[in-house]
């Protein structure tokens, strides 16, 4: 699941992951045990620090395993979270949830070591991010604080972090490609049975939660009437996860694939996330429009029989009448009532935000009106979101950043006999392409976005380096053709 199949890196530090998997294996129990036994006191600062602690061991010994470990420690630790507010009580701080930010923001030590000097390797795109970022970090400490500006800085800065270390480890890709495409593998199985599950039967501790937190946009707390997020926090970052898993299936082979395919998208149609799905359509079109012919005929076969798998399933009760009353919304825009929420947002803050040159900052969640009065931001769109936060001073480096980004993946070739790096290609599109109506270049959901535009980076780069060593060795061959002609040996009688 971690994809420790493939631990073993192109140079050879990964002998034996044993001691690895002995530590995931001591998180598991020490989970286990404290869950079952209630004791939330002792269990939420225990988990951040073991799995921290497991992060760095697998990082700096295991760094493939440490790969899968971070995606599985997002995937997992909302459910963990709020496994222990049911068994013991309801945490509003959150605490344990910061456990995933500090396994990632580990990488944050090949960005310290490598990032002045990655300007020569084409990590220009990444320093832009990282420019823009701290820059409305630096805005955001004055107009709130170090503490809350250094919060909000997380959502902003793994993603980055995360897609940098990818990158600057582009040697170890083929590695990469096995364990992610492994991890996703069970993950959207895993997590599209859950979800399939809990929308079904509505678990306690899924009740308490919703209850507990009174979001209403995730649904009521009852069976049939909840917006599935799986074992994940939200709707948003689940069904964003399930886009990228599902488009990474098409690559997938063996006989989990129909299971996870039919789990995934029954649980993706019942997240009723409109963006993503519009997203997967992206995703899909850009991967069969990048690939070479042969391959285009495999993928279309893929998606019949995936097809096959699914319709049955969604078109049946109790799960046609919901999926089908948010496919109709598709088509009566006029009458639905998130979608005019987002056009008042629009109207409203894109001046705002346009005119807005410092920017609000990071962390900064207030603003001054008209009538100069401090009123919350409430923004759902990853444009605004940037420059209401980053200001244009900040906003210019980190889109240029993301736009240089694209325009890499657009130019590349190797995609056409690489179908992992079409689809990598094919998920950072469709991400960027539902930044006008999400912010989904923060915290897990830009992990996709950056994360899986990194992977494509980092496959470009390889394949440059293979052909710049069999250029070398041609040659070599043509010298040493050349010196043996100049100097023929003769045989002595």
């Amino acid at each position: 699941m971690f994809g420790g199949k493939y631990s073993m890196n192109s140079t050879n530090k990964q002998q034996n992951s044993f001691l690895g998997w002995l530590a995931i294996g001591a998180l598991i129990l020490f989970s286990a045990a404290t869950i079952a036994a209630g004791m939330g006191s002792l269990f939420r600062p225990g988990y951040i620090v073991l799995s921290f602690a497991v992060g760095v061991l697998l990082y700096c010994r295991y760094p493939i395993l440490y790969m899968g470990f971070t995606w599985w420690i997002w995937f997992l630790t909302p459910l963990i979270s709020r496994l222990i507010d049911w068994r013991s009580n309801f945490d509003e701080s959150r605490l344990i949830l910061v456990s995933q930010y500090l396994v990632t923001l580990i990488t944050m030590h090949a960005v310290i070591k490598y990032l002045p000097k990655s300007y020569r390797q084409g990590g220009l795109p990444f320093i832009l991010a990282f420019i823009g970022v701290f820059y409305g970090f630096l805005i955001g400490v004055v107009k709130t604080s170090p503490f809350t500006a250094a919060r909000s800085l997380l959502d902003w800065l793994i993603p980055i972090s995360f897609s940098f270390y990818i990158f600057m480890n582009w040697r170890d890709y083929p590695q990469y490609r096995q364990n992610i495409q492994r991890v996703f593998l069970w993950g959207v199985l895993i997590t599209g049975a859950y979800g399939v599950i809990q929308y079904l039967i509505a678990p306690d501790w899924d009740r308490f939660w919703l209850i507990s937190t009174k979001l209403t946009s995730m649904g009521e707390p009852e069976p049939l009437k909840i917006r599935v997020w799986s074992t994940m926090a939200s709707t948003g970052p689940f069904s964003c996860m399930m886009m990228a898993g599902l488009l990474l299936l098409f690559n997938g082979k063996g006989p989990l694939c129909l299971p996870a395919a039919g789990a995934g998208y029954l649980a993706f149609l019942l997240s009723m996330a409109r963006t993503m799905w519009g997203s997967w359509v992206v995703g899909l079109l850009g991967m069969i429009t990048s690939i070479r012919p042969k391959l285009q005929m495999r993928l279309m076969v893929s998606v019949l029989l995936m097809a096959l798998c699914v319709l049955p399933l969604s078109t049946m009760e109790p799960f046609a009448g919901t999926i089908n009353a948010r496919l109709q919304t598709l088509t009566n825009l006029d009458n639905d009532n998130s979608a005019n929420v987002r056009q008042k947002i629009y109207e409203q803050g894109l001046n705002s935000a346009l005119t807005n040159s410092l920017g609000n900052g990071i962390g900064n969640t207030f603003a001054v009106n008209e009538k100069g009065i401090l009123v919350p931001i409430v923004i759902d769109s990853g444009i605004l979101d940037t420059f209401f936060t980053l200001g244009w001073f900040g906003a210019l480096p980190y889109i240029a950043g993301l736009v240089l980004m694209l325009s890499k993946l657009l130019q590349m070739t190797d995609a056409k006999r690489d179908p992992f790096m079409a689809v990598s290609r094919s998920i950072c599109i469709a991400c960027i392409a539902s930044l006008p109506i999400g912010s989904t270049m923060l915290g897990f959901s830009g992990m996709f976005l950056w994360g899986f535009g990194a992977l494509a980076l980092a496959a470009d780069q390889n394949y440059q380096q293979q052909r710049f060593e069999y250029n070398l060795y041609q040659e070599y061959i043509a010298s040493q053709s050349l010196l043996n002609q100049s100097n023929p040996t003769t045989d002595n009688p």
